[in-house]
């Protein structure tokens, strides 16, 4: 067997670009290792082996040129279901792509399947466990496209985030995980749930690879993060108003990428949020489990019983908050968000964790969005990286945050990143 199923998207695109590799032995690499696999991690709700050979065999040329990309199921596809993660939607299927999953298609890509979500991308999890310890949990709402990205099934995938369900997820399974700014990717097709907040990003497992495929759907000229920039950044060091929940190890794998970027020539400086930003902590969730409780209305209204215990009880709070208290919070965003430039002035990005720890053990929770949530609700972009290993073995993040819409700026810094940890 080959190990093809190992590639980074752009290694795999220049092989092909150069005669060296196909489209279905490139398939063939990822099916071979989901077989060994995907008994054991599963990361799929929906896979079709054979329809995914077809595919690859017929795929059109462009950007994508054939890659395999997992497709998180709350984005919908017209020729495989689309369930949500809820067995409300069990054997959904719906007569168009979602408009990221339409664009990749268009661009090449080939949908291998669709990944586990928590249910609603908010509450459930899936049965989806860690590559690195099957014990414990890939992070959430994005297991299965973290999970399969890390364990060779697929270069490519799509995730989102209302909270931290790209970020986390990436960190704790050692891949690439890159949140655009808000609206950059379209969230046409996509099961709503925050309108304020949900956002489709990719996982990967290079900064190049995020860029690939962020820009072939969005339209956006991301440019090619592995083109060396001609001066060396500003980073801003932001413990941000989560810190505490930070464990010693991701305390000290902070200070220590810190220090190995001034090393590389970084200027460093400390760059701490207002502390206006701490509203966030009670804004974000009213903001989110407000808007998701009225986009849930057809499902609160006439199975309201099979959802989960835990989410129906959210969804509840949800309804329960007044009307005008969640458009405070929505006000929150908005004020905040317009502080933003004299916040990073002088700074070319933010450095801060992508996850309090290590990935917990057990797949009841998939983790604390601590060091998500803020960003989300400023619409920044943020790209986390892996950045080394816990006490007990597991993956660890760390996390660039960027200006909204300079994600072309943002990527390129989370290169140079990973150059400099390396």
């Amino acid at each position: 067997m080959s190990d093809y199923h190992r590639l980074t998207a752009t290694a795999a695109t220049r092989l092909m670009r150069e005669g060296r590799l196909s489209a279905a032995a490139l398939m063939e690499a990822c099916l071979d290792r989901i077989a060994q696999r995907e008994p054991a991690v599963r990361v799929f709700a929906h896979f079709d082996p054979e329809a995914a050979r077809r595919a690859a065999s017929g795929a059109s040329p462009g950007m994508l040129q054939g890659l395999p990309v997992g497709v998180k199921d709350v984005l919908d596809t017209a020729d495989m279901p689309s369930e949500y993660g809820s067995p409300i939607w069990r054997g959904h299927r719906p007569r168009a792509d979602a408009a990221a999953v339409a664009w990749a298609r268009a661009a090449g890509a080939v949908v291998i399947g669709k990944t586990v979500t928590t249910e609603f991308a908010t509450r459930q999890p899936g049965p989806t466990g860690n590559p690195h310890d099957l014990a414990r949990t890939p992070g959430g709402s994005s297991s299965g496209s973290a999970a399969g990205v890390a364990d060779g099934f697929f270069p490519l995938a799509f995730g989102t985030q209302t909270a931290g369900s790209v970020i986390r997820p990436a960190a704790f399974c050692g891949v690439v995980g890159y949140k655009p700014s808000f609206g950059m990717i379209s969230r046409a097709g996509m099961k709503l749930m925050s309108d304020s907040l949900d956002t489709v990003g990719v996982l990967a497992r290079s900064v190049a690879d995020c860029a690939l495929l962020a820009g072939a759907v969005s339209g956006c000229d991301l440019g090619n993060p592995e083109h060396r920039p001609d001066r060396t950044p500003r980073i801003g060091l932001c413990r941000s108003p989560s810190w505490p929940e930070a464990t010693p190890d991701t305390q000290a794998l902070f200070a220590r990428v810190a220090d190995a970027l001034a090393r590389a020539g970084a200027q460093i400086v400390e760059r701490e949020l207002p502390e206006a930003y701490a509203e966030l902590k009670e804004a974000h969730p009213l903001v989110m489990h407000g808007e998701s409780a009225r986009a849930l209305g057809w499902e609160m209204a006439t199975a309201r019983e099979r959802l989960s215990e835990g989410l129906r009880t959210r969804m509840e709070w949800g309804l329960a908050q007044p009307g005008e208290a969640v458009a405070r919070a929505r006000e929150v965003f908005v004020r905040l968000q317009a502080r933003l430039p004299a916040v990073m002035e002088g700074v070319d990005a933010l450095l801060t964790p992508a996850a309090p720890g290590e990935a917990p053990r057990g797949l009841e929770w998939t983790g604390d969005p601590a060091f998500n949530y803020i960003w989300t609700a400023l619409h920044l972009p943020c790209v986390t990286v892996p950045a080394g290993e816990g006490p007990q073995g597991m993956p660890l993040g760390i996390q660039l945050v960027g200006r909204q819409g300079e994600d072309r700026a943002l990527l390129a810094w989370s290169e140079w990143l990973c150059a400099a940890l390396s």
